[in-house]
């Protein structure tokens, strides 16, 4: 996986949609208060927050790899909620939890079998992982303004052998590739969540934090600023509608599966 470092205080005021989906998650758990909870990819902690809040009797840790994240989510530790840098893709606990839970994060892991792999062991028997992440056709708009611009004269420079920093599968395939790891019960199904923000200064905040964060980090300090406000520019052009907010496509993957 690669690291991207991100701004914890940012992306707290740019998540609104993701802290939506997150809260709906938790309520649908159906815990019963006492259950060990490993969050991943916590980001600015405040869902596992949430989840420590449901589970009072039990124990929440959220893990990130951002240190950014981290350090904005360490204001929220507590008796039963702790938080710990560390990258997805290097989890190794065996049998420690009861639900593996995350939200809006798993998109930037590419290799999805030792995800799951990794997961089930880290899973008590009977235990449970409740995933939601990016789907095929998410941010349609913002890929064909990103990649339109990586590709120009100016910018191309910066962007050879690119790596696109997100997995984002077809419902199918990702279903084909979990019935073939060692999960007893899975269910996987998607969800149309597309999202309008309210004006242009909400999407500029999502298009801040996270979503240029993997672009920006290879340009000169010399073209950095106008490589964003080209995007930013064509954004707001791209997805602008007549009662003046602003639309974008979000399909996400829910998954529900127990060890």
């Amino acid at each position: 996986m690669k690291s991207f470092d991100f701004d914890g205080e940012k992306y707290k005021e740019s998540s609104k949609h993701q802290k939506e989906w997150g809260t709906k998650l938790i309520q649908d758990l159906n815990l019963k208060g006492n259950e060990i909870i490993l969050d991943l990819g916590c980001g600015d902690g405040i869902l596992t927050a949430k989840l420590a809040e449901v589970v009072p009797e039990g124990r929440v840790l959220g893990v990130d790899s951002s240190l950014g994240m981290i350090e904005t989510a360490t204001k929220l530790i507590r008796n039963n909620l702790d938080f710990q840098v560390m990258d997805i893709t290097e989890i190794n606990f065996i049998e420690q939890f009861d639900c593996i839970f995350s939200n809006a994060a798993l998109h930037w892991v590419k290799d999805h079998k030792n995800l799951l792999d990794n997961c089930f062991k880290a899973l008590k028997p009977n235990g449970m992982i409740r995933f939601n992440f990016a789907a095929d056709g998410n941010c349609s708009n913002y890929f064909d303004v990103i990649r339109r611009t990586i590709k120009e004269a100016r910018y191309r420079k910066y962007f050879k052998g690119f790596e696109w920093p997100w997995y984002m599968p077809k419902i199918s395939n990702y279903k084909e590739l979990i019935e073939d790891c060692k999960f007893s019960e899975i269910a996987v199904w998607e969800e149309n969540a597309d999202w309008h923000f309210p004006n242009s200064e909400e999407l500029i905040k999502w298009i801040e934090q996270p979503s240029l964060v993997p672009f920006l980090k290879f340009i000169s300090e010399e073209d950095v600023e106008a490589f964003r406000k080209t995007v930013i520019k064509r954004m707001l052009e791209n997805t602008k509608l007549k009662d003046g907010r602003f639309f974008e496509t979000f399909r996400r993957i829910n998954v529900l599966a127990k060890r």
